[in-house]
C-alpha cells in the first residue's frame, strides 16, 4: 500500500488510523461481534477514495494456491495433534508437534520463495527497505495495545511469565511469516489486497481449531486477524507486527487465561526453534544472493 506518492501516504494514514481504532475497540467488543465490527468498518472504508488501494491482482496461480493449501493443512493438523491429540499430559509429544508446526510454517514458505520461485525474503515481508515507516507504525500500534493490556498490570513471578513471553515471541514470528508474509502476500499478488487481507484473516482464525478453540474464540481471532492483516498491508513488512504488536497480544492473552504452565526448560526448546528459523532466513538470503550473482554472470556472458 505504501510508496512515494502523496496518495499512498494518505492511504497509509487512513488505514493506520483504522488499525488504532480497531485496537481501541478490543476492550468493548468480543467474539463474532468483533469480527463483524472490524469487517464491516473495513468494507465501508474501502469505499472511501482516499483509502482505496489498487484492488487488481495477477490472477490465480494453481501451483502457489496448492502450496498454500498443503502447508496450511499440515500446520493445522500438527497443531491439532499437539494440543488435542497429545495435550498437556504428554509434554514431549505436544512440544515436538508444536515445534514442527512452527518450523514448517516458517521454513516451508522460505524454501518455496527462494528455492522454487527464486525470490528474495522480501517477498515474505522480511524487508529492510522501508524501516522508518514500519518501525514508527509498529511502535504506535504496540503502544496502543500495551496501554489496553499490560499497562499498570502486576506481573506474577518471573517463572510464571518469562517462558510465556519467549513462546509469544517465537509463535509471533511464525504467524507473521506464515499468515501475513506468505499467505497474505501471495493472495494479494494474485487477487489484490482486499482478498489478501480477507484470506489471511480467515486462515488465521480457522487455524486456531488446531488449538482446540471454540467458535466464539475463532470468530474473535478472525476479527483480530483482519486488524493484523491490514496493519501488515500498510507496509508489507513483518516488523510492523513482530516483535511488538502480535507477541504482546498473545502474551497478555496467555497470561490472563492462566491455563498454560511452562517450565523454565521450555525456553530452551523455543530458543532452538527460533534458532532454526533464523538459520533458514540466513541460508535463504545467501542462496538468493548466489542465484542473483549467477543470473548476472549468465547475462553478461551472452
Amino acid at each position: 500500500m505504501v510508496d512515494s506518492t502523496g496518495a499512498d501516504r494518505r492511504r497509509m494514514i487512513v488505514w493506520a488510523g483504522w488499525v488504532v481504532l480497531a485496537l481501541l475497540t478490543l476492550p468493548f467488543v468480543g467474539g463474532w461481534l468483533y469480527f463483524v465490527v472490524v469487517a464491516v468498518s473495513a468494507l465501508v472504508l474501502l469505499r472511501v477514495p482516499a483509502a482505496r488501494p489498487h484492488l487488481s491482482g495477477a490472477g490465480a496461480n494453481r501451483s502457489v494456491l496448492g502450496t498454500i493449501g498443503a502447508l496450511y493443512l499440515a500446520v493445522v493438523l500438527l497443531m491439532r495433534l499437539a494440543f488435542v491429540g497429545f495435550g498437556v499430559d504428554q509434554t514431549l509429544g505436544l512440544f515436538l508437534s508444536f515445534g514442527a508446526a512452527l518450523l514448517l510454517g516458517t521454513v516451508g514458505p522460505v524454501v518455496h520463495a527462494v528455492r522454487t520461485q527464486h525470490r528474495s525474503l522480501g517477498s515474505l515481508g522480511l524487508r529492510t527497505d522501508n524501516l522508518p515507516s514500519t518501525v514508527a507504525l509498529g511502535l504506535v500500534f504496540a503502544l496502543v495495545q500495551f496501554s489496553l493490556t499490560l499497562w499498570g498490570s502486576d506481573l506474577p513471578e518471573p517463572e510464571d511469565w518469562v517462558p510465556l513471553l519467549v513462546m509469544a515471541l517465537v509463535v509471533g514470528m511464525f504467524e507473521s511469516v506464515f499468515f501475513r508474509g506468505f499467505i497474505q502476500n501471495r493472495l494479494t499478488e494474485q487477487f489484490g489486497p482486499a482478498i489478501g487481507v480477507a484470506g489471511a484473516a480467515i486462515a488465521y482464525g480457522l487455524y486456531h481449531v488446531g488449538y482446540g478453540m471454540g467458535l466464539t474464540e475463532i470468530g474473535f481471532l478472525t476479527g483480530l486477524g483482519v486488524v493484523y492483516s491490514v496493519a501488515f498491508a500498510i507496509t508489507r513488512n513483518v516488523l510492523v507486527l513482530w516483535p511488538l504488536l502480535t507477541p504482546l497480544g498473545s502474551f497478555y492473552a496467555n497470561l490472563t487465561a492462566g491455563d498454560i504452565d511452562l517450565p523454565w526448560a521450555s525456553i530452551l526448546g523455543f530458543v532452538d526453534v527460533a534458532a532454526l528459523m533464523m538459520a533458514s532466513f540466513w541460508l535463504a538470503a545467501r542462496t538468493h544472493r548466489r542465484q542473483a550473482a549467477l543470473a548476472i554472470a549468465s547475462d553478461t556472458s551472452r
